[in-house]
């Protein structure tokens, strides 16, 4: 990723930032961003996620953050980290709320310049990879968060559904949004493609498979593959555990190390 030469520039020194995209809610977005940011932690990479879900902030929740502070430094917020060795940093407006059920009730205006503030005032700290999760749709968070990344050539977004065709439809929106506002996308997933059983580990189709590959096909962009329901992952995240790490021989920690691999091999290709 190319950046401004400012040294008090806090995203100068991120390599790679990736957006997280879905058309609608519901269809496991902020899990993914938080399975993929764990992936390539595991794949030896020094991450950040910023959650820019204003109304629907899930992050910290998910990672076992909550209730924690974000300082101010002269250059910025210093973002929560999960390690002592600073290898995974996460911001969140979750983070600067006193009380986690407090509901954010505010206007564009004011939305748009606190996501302004979190992609320019948070000190990453030499991170390789920066995942931005976004709210669902194309609203003005998604316009403020395209304008704010437009200078530093953002690697691009990865657009989630499930096979379901009204998700596919939105997605395929959502594909339109990125097209006309000049964001690259890297690939699709497939999310809740099948039930993987908590004893044979046989995956079963629960709803229909395909929507996402058959989408990815239709738009000539890459398909990054297919995530299955895993009872263990909704536990994972209730409790705020490391799901790629506790759990490396189900499918669906596969499928998502999997995708990581694909990412990495193509921003290597960037």
């Amino acid at each position: 990723m190319a950046a401004p030469t400012d040294s008090t520039d806090n995203l100068s020194s991120v390599k790679h930032v990736i957006l997280i995209l879905s058309g609608k809610g519901g269809v496991g977005k902020s899990t993914l961003a938080t399975q993929l940011t764990l992936g390539l932690l595991k794949a030896g990479k020094k991450v950040g996620i910023l959650d820019v879900d204003l109304c629907g902030p899930s992050i910290p929740k998910m990672l076992n953050l909550e209730n924690r502070d974000v300082h101010m430094y002269p250059t910025g917020w210093l973002p929560v980290y999960i390690d002592d060795e600073k290898r995974l940093g996460v911001m969140s407006i979750a983070f600067l709320l006193d009380n986690k059920d407090e509901a954010v009730v505010w206007r564009g205006p004011r939305k748009t310049a606190m996501i302004r503030q979190f992609i320019t005032d948070v000190c990453w700290q030499d991170v390789e990879y920066l995942i931005i999760d976004t709210p669902p749709g194309t609203s003005d968070e998604h316009i403020a968060v395209v304008e704010s990344l437009k200078s530093y050539n953002p690697d691009g977004a990865i657009l989630v559904t499930t096979p379901q065709d009204i998700s596919v439809g939105d997605v395929r929106r959502e594909a339109t949004f990125c097209q006309k506002t000049g964001i690259p996308i890297l690939g699709i997933i497939e999310n809740m493609s099948g039930f993987v059983c908590p004893n044979c580990k046989e995956c079963s189709n629960v709803f229909s498979k395909g929507g996402g590959e058959a989408l990815a096909r239709e738009l000539g962009i890459p398909f990054l593959g297919c995530v299955p329901l895993d009872q263990h992952l909704s536990m994972s995240l209730e409790e705020g555990k490391n799901f790629i790490t506790e759990h490396s021989d189900s499918p669906a920690v596969m499928a998502l190390t999997s995708v990581v691999d694909r990412l990495i091999q193509i921003d290597k290709n960037l």
